[in-house]
């Protein structure tokens, strides 16, 4: 099993940044790395995290310390909100740096962010990637486990998995008084997991749930908040507002879906489709994080086609780059359907389908078919744009 941590994409902002992610993504080894002689807070010392909520100006004691342009590194930054005016405090006055690390967005929303907007950039970390991976990379164990590092190195992945899931619900859940019922939230879990890459239908998981809609609502800014989902909107062209689109639903990590439906076997083929169309999605986030890969990304489904759909619309600079997900290993040209009807699409610059197939090739009518490791060594090498 790999014992030394990953080389990260991640790169070291030069001023004050948030560094958010879920709990083992490896948010806190990156930073002892990066920034090895920084003055460390870690607010899960249950002792400091109980001095600083009696006393917060003990917290400003301490940077006091720090010579002025010097670095300090807080770890689960969301437990004491409140100390984001101390450090919005020595950051103007000191011009001290901040790297706040955090597993929850949600108490950081009204105090943190906006607090400290222009201050603060915001930064996400992901699950490994291929190209931190390197030559221990392997899409099925991915697609199964998931590649959260505190699972990926774990001995036994399903009970590190297991493990992982109570502890969500405990710490980040129970802790936080996020949620009144936990009984009704774990019963939601597993319901969202079988929306992973899923038009997100609240109604219908209200239902399945046995909770109100405004109650699944909830639950999934808790999801967002918690960083354990996306949901990811669909492209709009001047559409009217009753032609809009529901989004659609990515959980953060193919391991974590699985582990909320109790599955940590062989992956099944009824749930490949989807696990892959996510792991896309992860890639695309984690690479294009801190660069200029895409300023944004969406699915296309036309309102006049029901059917038809590609999973991901990425805009740049007014371009669009389409990207179209199967498992199928044997291509054939119906998988192009969705890739075809998009063209017209103004500012469309490249499309490109990824299968399970393994030869990478182009269509008479310029449509790139790749696999997926293709498209690995595409995204490692910034060549997804033509």
């Amino acid at each position: 099993m790999h014992s030394r941590p990953y080389p990260r994409l991640a790169r070291l902002p030069r001023q004050s940044f948030f560094l958010l992610g879920v709990r083992g993504v490896g948010k806190s080894t990156w930073a002892h790395l990066c920034l090895s002689e920084a003055k460390r807070v870690d607010l899960l010392d249950e002792a400091l995290y109980q001095d600083y909520l009696v006393d917060p100006s003990l917290f400003a004691a301490e940077l006091r310390s720090v010579s002025p342009g010097g670095w300090v590194v807080v770890d689960e930054i969301q437990r004491l909100p409140n100390l984001l005016n101390e450090v919005h405090r020595f950051i103007e006055g000191r011009r001290l740096r901040f790297a706040l690390l955090g597993s929850s967005a949600r108490k950081l929303k009204a105090a943190g962010v906006n607090l400290l907007a222009g201050r603060a950039l915001r930064r996400m970390m992901h699950p490994l990637t291929p190209a931190e991976l390197g030559g221990d990379f392997d899409l099925e164990a991915a697609l199964r486990s998931g590649t959260i590092p505190l699972i990926w190195a774990a001995e036994d992945r399903r009970a590190a998995l297991e493990s992982y899931v109570q502890l969500y619900l405990r710490e980040e859940i129970r802790a936080e008084a996020l949620v009144r019922n936990l009984a009704g939230f774990a019963r939601f879990l597993p319901v969202a997991s079988l929306c992973h890459g899923a038009t997100v239908s609240i109604s219908g998981i209200a239902r399945d749930c046995g909770v109100a809609r405004t109650t699944v609502q909830g639950y999934l800014e808790i999801l967002e908040d918690t960083l354990l989902a996306y949901r990811l909107p669909a492209f709009e062209a001047k559409l009217r507002v009753r032609e809009r689109r529901h989004p659609k639903l990515y959980w953060v990590d193919a391991g974590l879906v699985r582990a909320t439906k109790r599955l940590y076997g062989t992956v099944a083929p009824e749930e490949r489709g989807a696990l892959l169309e996510g792991w896309v999605f992860h890639l695309l986030r984690a690479h294009g994080e801190g660069t200029d890969l895409h300023e944004a990304i969406h699915y296309w489904s036309p309102h006049s086609a029901a059917r038809t759909e590609v999973d991901f619309l990425l805009r740049r600079d007014g371009e669009l780059l389409a990207i179209e997900v199967k498992s199928q290993a044997r291509y054939h040209t119906g998988l192009l359907r969705g890739l075809r009807a998009v063209a017209a699409l103004s500012g469309m610059t490249r499309r490109i389908l990824v299968y399970g197939g393994r030869r990478s090739f182009m269509t008479e009518d310029g449509i790139d078919v790749w696999t997926f490791d293709r498209l690995h060594r595409a995204l490692a090498e910034g060549a997804l744009w033509p």
